[in-house]
């Protein structure tokens, strides 16, 4: 049985640096089959930025960006930061939709136990994108039965 890839083809995506991101590397997948683009911190390079257990920033990217009509990007946090140090994005995923002109942030959070210190140019997130579809929201006066019903939360198990 053969798969075929339903992927929409990769779009373009116009990204600005600010005057903050002047020097740094814009997004870059660091694999070939990488879902996530790195993103970096446009913080003051002589006043990294601390994060405090507990403590959470909008941490600036130098970079505003377009997408085309009919795709996102997810801000997600990365794997090494959490795992390491408990470093993660507060919405994650942050969504960013097609329309939004201003300077992409990642809202990062320390879950940690120690201070974290971002200085820059760090690696702070993900960048991910992705098609999104709008839907026909349409009332009903009723749904459909389904075998879970209206369970919510662990209904389905631990």
């Amino acid at each position: 049985m053969s798969m075929t890839n339903q992927t929409p083809p990769a779009p373009t995506v116009q990204l600005m640096r600010l005057e903050n991101g002047a020097d740094l590397d814009l997004p870059k997948y660091e694999t070939s089959l990488a879902a996530g683009a790195d993103i970096r911190a446009a913080v003051s390079q002589d006043q990294p930025l601390t994060l405090k257990p507990g403590e959470r920033f909008m941490v600036p990217t130098g970079l505003a960006m377009a997408l085309p009509p009919g795709w996102e990007a997810q801000m997600r946090p990365r794997s090494g930061l959490a795992a390491k140090h408990g470093i993660s994005c507060v919405n994650a995923p942050g969504t960013i939709d097609a329309d939004y002109r201003g300077e992409l942030k990642v809202i990062l959070i320390n879950h940690g136990t120690e201070d974290f210190v971002i200085n820059r140019g760090d690696r702070i997130g993900q960048l991910v994108i992705a098609p999104v579809w709008q839907a026909n929201f349409v009332e009903a006066t009723s749904l459909d039965d389904t075998e879970r019903g209206a369970g919510g939360f662990g209904s389905t198990g631990v």
